[in-house]
Parts: structure tokens; sequence; C-alpha cells
């Protein structure tokens, strides 16, 4: 009976810490984005967690494109961006200081790691 207790409420505060690192995912990270022939691109994205949805937009110099299919499983996540005809799928994990961010489209992939904005 005290070993059942004990599991369940050590399940229960796992659950709870798992929701507490998801809320604080919300708002405006920024980074940048190396591609291989050298080029450096500006990243700003404006995250809004609700349960386990993620939506919210990406800065790009073609103005702000929202987060399409965004989804959270716990402190890992998958979204798209539509820019034109092409989708770019983002891939990551979501740390206490950073977002680590896995890109790809069209068949090139980048890694980079992101900020939150101050």
């Amino acid at each position: 009976m005290k070993r059942t207790f004990l599991t369940t409420a050590l399940l229960i505060c796992c659950f709870l810490a798992s929701f507490a690192a998801i809320a604080d995912f919300s708002g405006m990270w920024t980074g940048t984005l190396k591609t291989d022939t050298g080029e450096i691109y500006p990243l700003l994205y404006n995250f809004k967690v609700d349960g386990d949805k993620l939506t919210g937009t990406a800065k790009t110099p073609k103005g702000d494109l929202p987060i399409d299919d965004g989804k959270i499983t716990g402190t890992d996540f998958k979204f798209t961006v539509t820019l034109g005809d092409m989708e770019i799928e983002h891939t990551g994990k979501f740390y206490d200081d950073s977002v680590s961010v896995d890109i790809a489209a069209d068949g090139a992939k980048a890694h980079t790691t992101l900020l939150r904005k101050k």
C-alpha cells in the first residue's frame, strides 16, 4: 500500500513538472541559422502553448508566418512553417534556458539553438 502511494505521488510530481516546463516554453525565442553556403539568417519565433498544442509565428524577411501542426510531447516538439510552396519542418527539445532545433526543408537540414528574447 505504501509503495503504491509513493509510486503514484512520484508519477504525479513528474507529470506536473512536465507541464511546468511546457508552460515556460511560451514567448519569444531568437537565434541564427547558418547554412552550408555560409549564409546567416536571423531567427525569431513567438511560441504559444495551449496544452500539448504549439502555435505562434516565425518572423521572416517576408513577414510573420504561422506555425502549423505544432505538437509538444514532454519537452520535445515539432511543427511546420510554410514559405510559399515549401514546408519547413522543425523538431527539437526545450531546455530551461534554450531550445535545440533541427530544421529540414527540400532535403537540406540544419541545426541551431534558440535563446529566450529579453
